[in-house]
């Protein structure tokens, strides 16, 4: 239910890509993830994981330490035009790259900064945070269950702006 309630604060702000970043835990929530565009601005479909009148909001994810059956759940994911990145994401911007994984693995991580890239994406401390490291802007959209507070965030890579947005627990 929680990540519902995420899904649709993000559509209400007309995102145009849904990333997970990790601990995604079941199909039900993968099954949040295929969602279609409202049928008119800033109104969420009512069954998300379901048609609407919309097209497909592409989504991504990786998984996180949290996740098992990783097969099966991937092959779930893509029988509902879920991309699946694991370990790690890459989306290719103008300019410079958004690299998005769970956190877990410092490697990955390490190598995403080494590399400069613009943006480096990540989960696994559930908590909502917004650095700089040279260059690299690292953003944690926070969590939607085992935190303190329940949030999501909205990323205009145009605009180089972030905006946390708090869920509801329920």
């Amino acid at each position: 239910m929680t990540t519902r309630l995420g899904v649709q604060a993000l559509l209400a702000e007309g995102i145009d890509l849904l990333i997970h970043l990790g601990d995604v835990g079941s199909v039900e929530v993968v099954d949040e993830l295929a969602v279609h565009q409202p049928a008119a601005p800033g109104i969420p479909p009512e069954n998300p994981g379901t048609p609407a009148t919309g097209d497909q909001v592409p989504a991504r994810l990786v998984f996180g330490n949290s996740d098992w059956d990783l097969g099966p759940l991937q092959r779930y994911a893509n029988t509902l035009g879920i991309q699946v990145d694991h370990p790690v994401g890459r989306l290719q911007l103008d300019p410079g790259e958004l690299v998005f994984c769970h956190g877990h693995q410092a490697q990955v991580m390490t190598q995403a900064l080494a590399q400069d890239v613009r943006y480096l994406c990540h989960g696994h401390t559930h908590q909502a945070s917004d650095s700089r490291s040279g260059s690299t802007r690292i953003i944690n959209p926070g969590a939607l269950c085992r935190a303190h507070r329940y949030t999501v965030a909205v990323l205009d890579t145009q605009a180089d702006q972030l905006t946390f947005l708090t869920v509801p627990p329920h």
